[in-house]
């Protein structure tokens, strides 16, 4: 259940992270495995590390270096995460939410959340870049459970007890990341992600029940901060860098390490979109 005292907690770490840097964030950034990479793009950059920021959840995972950015990207005011917590590390969702929460607190309006995924969809093969387009929640868990905070709301009608999902990823701000896909030559598909707790590996019997579902990618992460970010408000566009087949897809065994390598080799696709559609992400909300 939501603590009480959350909004307290947040405005907290809100305060915090205003005394240390100059920056007033528009639009938050959200970094998956292999892809804190892009945080080096952030000019006149104040990086304050996650343990230093009061209540601030501390990533366990290999590849989330756990600091916040803060600066300007392609002239756009931005916070970057580098990594995030997940439940599967024993954290409870409103603790993984929590840097969410604090993103709005801070005045981002949109958010680019990203992540490393399996395609189930054996058209989207490793190293592709998919938007996502909706997602399918099987994590048995909800992170707007517990008592309605209101005081969350960042935009007009947001806040509420029943908050509408049906556009939880904003299409207008994926026919811009479409549009400037297409100007760059990557190639960028769309499709629906499903979230699993982890931490293991899906079964191959569980993909062909998630292909049945309607879901083109996997990963155990983003729903819940796409949750909280819908319920303040903030517009969402959701980037998944496919890091390996599925399970029961090709047959072979998959590795984190494997995950590790594909962030890397796909970086340099990945910071050229991201910086093209800033601006434009950053004039349409």
């Amino acid at each position: 259940m939501t603590n009480p005292d959350l909004y307290a907690r947040a405005s907290e770490a809100a305060s915090h992270i205003r005394q240390l840097t100059p920056h007033t964030p528009r639009v938050g950034i959200i970094l998956g495995s292999g892809l804190g990479g892009f945080g080096s793009q952030v000019e006149d950059a104040t990086v304050i590390p996650y343990s230093s920021i009061p209540h601030f959840p501390q990533s366990t995972v290999e590849g989330h270096h756990g600091n916040l950015i803060l600066g300007n990207v392609a002239r756009v005011p931005v916070a970057v995460m580098q990594g995030r917590v997940h439940a599967y590390e024993g954290y409870a969702l409103e603790s993984v939410t929590f840097p969410t929460r604090v993103l709005g607190l801070l005045g981002c309006r949109s958010l680019i959340v990203t992540n490393a995924a399996g395609g189930i969809n054996p058209a989207y093969k490793p190293g592709s870049l998919v938007c996502i387009a909706d997602h399918i929640n099987l994590t048995g868990r909800n992170a707007a459970l517990g008592p309605n905070e209101p005081r969350f709301a960042v935009a007009p009608g947001a806040g509420l007890r029943f908050f509408d999902m049906s556009t939880a990823y904003s299409p207008v701000l994926r026919t811009i990341a479409h549009r400037q896909a297409e100007a760059l030559a990557i190639p960028v598909e769309d499709g629906v992600y499903l979230a699993v707790l982890g931490p293991s590996f899906e079964t191959p019997a569980e993909i062909r029940a998630f292909r049945t579902l309607g879901a083109d990618l996997v990963g155990m992460s983003t729903v819940h901060e796409v949750i909280v970010a819908r319920h303040m408000g903030i517009h969402v566009l959701g980037i998944s860098l496919v890091t390996n087949f599925a399970a029961g897809v090709t047959g072979d065994l998959i590795h984190h390490e494997e995950v590790m390598e594909i962030g890397r080799l796909a970086e340099a696709r990945f910071t050229e979109l991201v910086k093209a559609v800033l601006p434009e992400l950053d004039l349409a909300v």
